[in-house]
C-alpha cells in the first residue's frame, strides 16, 4: 500500500487498497499528512481496521462501532452517544491501543470524570457519569461479542455514580385544570397541553401529530411518529419503542375539542403537523401558565405521570395503563409501585374467611 509525497505542497498522501465484507476490491485515498511518519500510522490503522485485529488505537475502533452500529438506532439517539463518546471519552481513550486498555486505566478516567467541575462549580450528576459508561461498555461489548476482545475492563472497573432515582412530580386534576384555564388566551398551547393531559402520550409523540392521526368518529388517536428537532430542522422518525405504536381512545369532550382546534386552522392537509412548534415553546407556556394560576412549575414529561396518577387513583390496572401509555406492564409496576393502592389487608381479610369455610 503505497505512500507517495506531493512535491507542490510537501505533505504525504496514501492510497489504500483492500477487499470489504462482500469480496469487492476498493480503494480510498487519504491526502494532507503533514509528514512520512503520520501517512504510515494512519495506513496501519486502516490496516487493522480492515482485518479488524484488536492491535488498532480505541479511536479507529469506534469507527469501526460507529459503522456498523449507528444505522441500528434512532438519529436522536445516536447523536447523543456520539456527542457523549467525542467529549468525554475519545479524549482520553483515542490514541490507547484497545486491547491494552486494563480496567485500572477506566478507573483512571473515572476518577478524572467524577473530579470535573463545570463553570459554576458543579459536578456532573450522577445520573450523567452512569450514561458515560454505559457508552464506554457498550463499545468494549462491541469489541468483546464480535471481534475477540477476551474481556471488557469497563464492566470489571464497574460504574461510576449512583443511581438515584428521578423526583416523579404531577398535577391533581384540579391544578390541571388550573392552569388549562390560565393559557386560554392560545388556543394552540391550550389545545396541545389538552392532548397532552388527557390522553398521557409523550412531548415528541403530540408534536409528531397530524389531522389524520385522529378518526373523531370513533374517537381514537393513532400514535405511529415522534418529533424532534436538529440543526434547526424538523425530523419526525418511528416512535421510541415498539409499544409505542399504539391506538388509544379519546372522551367526548376531547374529540369536540380537537374538532373546534381543526376549524381555526385554515385548510390544514391531513399529513401536516397539528401543532408546528416545538418543545421550547411548550416549555414557554408552561412557565407562564403557571406564573398566572400559581401552580407549582414541573416539566412537559411530568404531565404524563399526571395522567397515569390519575387513572391509578380512579382505579385502573398496571396492564390497561401500559397499553395505554405505551409502556410495559413491569414499568408501570416499577415506576408508580407507590401510586397503586395497597391491597394487602383485602388479602388477608379474604384468606381468612376462607379458612374459616374450610374449617366449618
Amino acid at each position: 500500500m503505497p505512500v507517495y509525497k506531493n512535491n507542490k505542497n510537501g505533505t504525504w498522501m496514501v492510497i489504500f487498497r483492500y477487499e470489504d465484507f462482500t469480496g469487492e476490491k476498493k480503494q480510498t485515498t487519504k491526502r494532507g499528512f503533514k509528514t512520512r511518519r503520520e501517512a504510515v500510522d494512519w495506513e496501519h490503522e486502516a490496516m487493522l481496521k480492515v482485518q479488524a485485529k484488536l492491535d488498532m488505537s480505541f479511536e479507529s475502533f469506534w469507527e469501526i462501532y460507529k459503522a456498523e452500529k449507528q444505522g441500528r438506532v434512532k438519529e436522536s439517539t445516536w447523536d447523543a452517544k456520539e456527542h457523549i463518546v467525542r467529549t468525554k471519552i475519545l479524549p482520553y481513550f483515542g490514541k490507547r491501543k484497545i486491547d491494552e486498555i486494563k480496567a485500572r486505566d477506566v478507573i483512571a478516567w473515572q476518577n478524572e470524570l467524577m473530579k470535573h467541575k463545570n463553570k459554576q462549580g458543579k459536578p456532573y450528576s450522577p445520573d450523567y457519569l452512569r450514561t458515560i459508561h454505559s457508552q464506554l461498555t457498550a463499545i468494549f461489548n462491541h469489541a468483546v461479542n464480535y471481534y475477540h476482545l477476551p474481556s471488557n475492563p469497563a464492566r470489571q472497573a464497574g460504574t461510576m455514580g449512583k443511581e438515584i432515582p428521578k423526583e416523579m412530580k404531577f398535577w391533581t386534576m384540579e391544578e390541571y385544570l388550573r392552569f388549562a384555564e390560565a393559557i386560554m388566551d392560545k388556543p394552540l398551547a391550550y389545545y396541545a397541553f389538552e392532548v397532552l393531559y388527557w390522553t398521557g402520550i409523550r412531548e415528541g409523540e403530540l408534536l409528531a401529530l397530524t389531522p389524520e392521526d385522529f378518526d373523531l368518529e370513533k374517537k381514537t388517536l393513532r400514535i405511529n411518529k415522534t418529533y424532534h428537532r436538529k440543526d434547526g430542522k424538523d425530523i419526525v422518525t418511528d416512535p421510541k419503542t415498539k409499544k409505542s405504536n399504539r391506538t388509544i381512545k379519546i372522551p367526548d369532550f376531547l374529540c369536540e375539542e380537537i374538532r373546534d382546534y381543526l376549524n381555526m386552522l385554515y385548510e390544514p392537509s391531513q399529513d401536516q403537523r397539528l401543532f408546528p412548534v416545538t418543545k421550547y415553546f411548550l416549555a414557554h407556556e408552561m412557565e407562564r401558565g403557571c406564573k398566572a394560576c400559581g401552580n407549582e412549575k414541573i416539566r412537559i414529561h411530568d404531565l404524563r405521570h399526571s395522567h397515569i396518577s390519575l387513572l391509578i387513583d380512579i382505579g385502573y390496572s398496571a396492564l390497561a395503563i401500559g397499553e395505554r401509555v405505551g409502556h410495559e406492564t413491569e414499568k408501570i409496576t416499577n415506576r408508580y409501585a407507590h401510586l397503586f393502592p395497597t391491597v394487602q389487608s383485602e388479602m388477608v381479610n379474604d384468606l381468612e374467611e376462607l379458612r374459616k369455610e374450610k374449617v366449618k
